[in-house]
């Protein structure tokens, strides 16, 4: 089963067991997918949908526009909104593929600079690119750029 099946089949499982903050959640990624698609048919994208790679980008878009939404509402003083958000945040981070710890990603790095023979800062794009085809969904790639930057630096 894809990922815009499980999202399906849990809006659905959700509407009959009445959990509206976890319907609300699945609507919002629903809608957020719709409008992607939306986009990428106006652009001339292809008619056969997004790829899970896809949905996978949106949904971690989502999970980082609601962390920073929740730490503006933490310091605000408003922290029922900022409970609401870190709740949405593991509805979503659940269509998620599993994140790298520390060393896993530390690992990753290495054997993308290894493969692609990378030395200088430079070849730091590179590096990125193919660690965001490799690994998408599974590190935050804005802490994997200094990581980057020191491995290629040393």
């Amino acid at each position: 089963m894809g990922l815009r099946e499980r999202i399906t089949a849990d809006t659905k499982d959700a509407m009959k067991a009445k959990d509206s903050a976890r319907l609300s959640t699945l609507r919002l990624i629903s809608a957020a997918i719709k409008d992607r698609e939306i986009a990428a048919r106006g652009e001339g994208g292809d008619e056969a949908g997004l790829s899970d790679a896809d949905l996978t980008a949106i949904l971690s878009k989502m999970v980082k526009q609601r962390q920073e939404s929740a730490k503006a509402y933490e310091e605000g003083g408003r922290l029922e909104l900022a409970e609401r958000e870190q709740a949405e945040i593991t509805v979503i981070q659940g269509y998620l593929p599993r994140q790298l710890d520390a060393e896993e990603t530390q690992a990753a790095i290495d054997a993308v600079v290894s493969d692609l023979g990378a030395s200088t800062i430079r070849d730091m794009g590179r590096v990125m690119a193919e660690l965001r085809e490799r690994h998408a969904g599974q590190m935050d790639f804005g802490a994997v750029g200094p990581m980057v930057k020191d491995r290629l630096m040393a």
